[in-house]
């Protein structure tokens, strides 16, 4: 089976660096990645913008537009969403404007990452105009951090998913994709890309940990009915994208777990051909 892991990290950021160690058990590298890549016939990952301008400071207030994957050399399938930080595009709109614009040009630009509730703006707020009009333009898709925040820093009214509604009205001609499902808020979220065309749901980071911690919520029907219902509710599989939140868990092992949430006859879609649709800018031999 092939599989696009939609959803990862490979930014030098100390707390990814930290749960890598002590949580998931990573090798958080371009050797680790490589690695997994290969164990999981991965043959692309879209890797969320996001840099810190030292270490500790994430969500950092400083970070420069477009925030990049600055980790390490980037692996050849690895493509990137662009992240953006909003103070720093008030503080000098039209430096950073003209920096977004001249990455969009990047071969391995496929998309825009906006952290919400990290930074305390709502997604509509009129901050990112700009940025939306940038993805309409270049026809890239826009994923939009949502539900529970990794960081004590962040804001739950501004990651709400249904924060999202507004916005998907506004610009119908630009993809939204809601990044973890909106966990906890996972039926709102649900209703949410039901109702509108141009809404979608990656189903990263709902567990983060090694092997036994997946393992253990992989068995508790509680926690998997809890998805399983947004995903009936749905009833959209061409909506929803696999993401893992590497390296906030290994991807072999998300995989599996989420084989178990979705009909294997939907495992094409999920894990392959609707990132393949979004994504555009990716190019398969």
């Amino acid at each position: 089976m092939k599989v696009i892991d939609a959803h990862i990290h490979f930014s030098n950021i100390e707390i990814f660096k930290e749960t890598a160690k002590k949580k998931s058990n990573v090798d958080y590298s371009r050797i680790g990645l490589n690695q997994e890549f290969s164990n999981s016939n991965i043959i692309a990952g879209i890797g969320m913008g996001l840099t810190e301008t030292n270490a500790g400071r994430f969500p950092d207030r400083e970070s420069q537009n477009p925030m990049l994957l600055d980790l390490d050399e980037l692996p050849k399938d690895l493509y990137e969403c662009i992240g953006i930080n909003p103070y720093e595009l008030i503080n000098n709109k039209i430096f950073e404007l003209r920096n977004l614009e001249q990455s969009i040009s990047s071969e391995r630009v496929v998309g825009i990452k906006i952290y919400a509730g990290y930074y305390h703006y709502h997604v509509w707020d009129e901050v990112y105009d700009d940025v939306y009009k940038l993805a309409e333009k270049y026809k890239l898709p826009v994923v939009i951090h949502s539900g529970d925040t990794y960081s004590e820093k962040g804001l739950l009214k501004y990651s709400h998913p249904l924060e999202i509604d507004e916005l998907a009205m506004k610009y119908r001609n630009v993809n939204f994709i809601v990044a973890h499902f909106g966990d906890p808020w996972i039926m709102e979220t649900a209703e949410l890309i039901s109702k509108n065309s141009n809404v979608y749901a990656d189903l990263s980071g709902l567990i983060v940990g090694n092997k036994q911690v997946v393992k253990k919520f992989s068995e508790e029907p509680l926690f998997k009915d809890h998805i399983k219902r947004g995903l009936i509710y749905a009833n959209n599989y061409k909506k929803i994208l696999f993401g893992s939140d590497w390296p906030l868990v290994r991807i072999e092992t998300y995989i599996e777990f989420i084989k178990e949430l979705i009909p294997k006859e939907h495992w094409d879609d999920v894990f392959y051909k609707n990132a393949l649709k979004l994504f555009k800018n990716i190019k398969m031999d």
